[in-house]
């Protein structure tokens, strides 16, 4: 049985867990990944450390060890756009193939208030546990990314 910590604006984590959980995500996400800046402002948003709608972020760990950790960004909408945004998942390398990730997704889930939507690239291998825990594919993403002056 793995333990988790729910973290969100009313149970924040101190900095050094909060380093360890952008780094944590930054290595394990591998090149499915982003810049640390980038996921540390995920984690804020989640946290409501910045001018947002909130969210959670999950920590799991076997022993002392972080085995997964997942953020959850609220986005204020609801109907046309879901409530949630699942930002990050990562397992730890050493431990997948092992139930976590999914029992760490069944658990966002069941956090959330709320439908979640969540950004997959399609040759990434999570894409397979998303689509059997329900997540369906509804739309094809695509954006506009204005010129740098």
């Amino acid at each position: 049985m793995i333990q988790t910590k729910l973290f969100n604006e009313n149970f924040k984590p101190n900095d050094a867990e909060k380093k360890e959980m952008v780094e944590f995500l930054y290595e394990h996400l591998e090149n499915f990944g982003d810049l640390k800046e980038d996921i540390e402002k995920a984690v804020n948003y989640a946290l409501m450390e910045t001018i947002s709608f909130g969210g959670f972020v999950l920590q799991s760990f076997e022993g002392d060890r972080t085995s997964c950790v997942v953020v959850v960004n609220q986005t204020g909408m609801k109907g046309y756009i879901p409530e949630n945004i699942l930002v990050y998942i990562a397992t730890h390398k050493e431990y997948r193939g092992k139930g976590i990730g999914k029992s760490m997704m069944l658990k966002a889930i069941e956090v959330a208030e709320g439908n979640i939507a969540l950004h997959v690239e399609p040759d990434n291998p999570a894409r397979f546990l998303y689509e059997k825990i329900g997540f369906k594919s509804k739309y094809l993403e695509m954006r506009y990314l204005k010129p740098t002056k």
